[in-house]
């Protein structure tokens, strides 16, 4: 870790968190690193807020390849990206000398609209109605015709994801040790007429999952990667594959993915 002294925190708008990030800078400093302005130049980038502004840091910086990612919580307690607390910088700096950390790396999806314009996400790709009407979609599993969709969306989750929106449709957590992606369906249609699933299921890395929208449907769906809206509308056709990018990030050894299900949800 000796060889990566470029340091840039990607901060949360929340109140106080400027000061906690000035003190980060100066502390940094001290410790022999520098705190560059751009996320371009640093071999760490650290988001200072919640889950939300990693996600956000993630995304704001293109899904780098060529440099590690680490969470710092500016809340009382840790969260599932964030293994580090700002109130402990100094602690971390430690650590970082050490040989305490490990490198996780996470899978990312990939999003492409209508075989043209490309999205990547790290937790999940929503797609719900944005009017009182159900949506109508066909969904292929690569050239396989799965089912026909009748509902108000679906979820698309990473396994890191899992924990996240689709956890609260009553979706699995899935271990990020898999390369894969979970479909979990809103408020499905089942009945005489109309049949779906109806539970989640989970696709591995080498497959394609395909969700294209019917004629006379809506045509004016939401989507989002992670917690941003796409404003893209008249889309036909949406492919969803895991990437080859994989996002790493820094971990302690004592604070493993199901430590962090554990201390969250139970």
């Amino acid at each position: 870790m000796n060889d990566r002294r470029n340091l840039y925190f990607f901060q949360s708008r929340r109140q106080n968190v400027a000061e906690k990030v000035e003190e980060l800078h100066e502390l940094s400093e001290q410790y022999g690193y520098t705190v560059v302005e751009d996320p371009k130049d640093a071999d760490i980038i650290f988001s200072v807020g919640s889950d939300g502004t990693f996600l956000q840091a993630v995304q704001k910086t293109g899904f780098r390849q060529d440099c590690l990612y680490a969470g710092l919580s500016v809340f009382n307690s840790l969260n599932m990206y964030c293994d580090f607390s700002a109130d402990d910088i100094s602690g971390l700096i430690e650590v970082m000398k050490g040989e305490e950390l490990e490198v996780r790396r996470y899978p990312v999806l990939q999003i492409t609209l209508d075989k043209d314009t490309s999205f990547h996400c790290l937790n999940e790709f929503s797609i719900k109605s944005s009017i009182i009407k159900t949506m109508e979609m066909d969904v292929y599993i690569n050239d396989l015709h799965f089912e026909t969709f009748r509902g108000d969306g679906m979820i698309i989750a990473t396994p890191t994801g899992s924990t996240a929106y689709n956890k609260s449709v009553d979706g699995a957590i899935v271990d990020p040790l898999l390369p894969c992606m979970q479909v979990s369906e809103l408020a499905s249609l089942n009945n005489k007429r109309y049949r779906t699933l109806g539970s989640s299921f989970i696709l591995s890395d080498d497959r394609t999952l395909t969700l294209k929208m019917l004629k006379g449907s809506n045509n004016y769906p939401i989507m989002g990667i992670d917690n941003e809206a796409l404003s893209i509308q008249h889309i036909e056709e949406i492919d969803i594959t895991i990437s080859e990018k994989r996002i790493k990030t820094l971990k302690l050894k004592n604070n493993s993915f199901w430590q962090k299900v554990q201390r969250t949800f139970l």
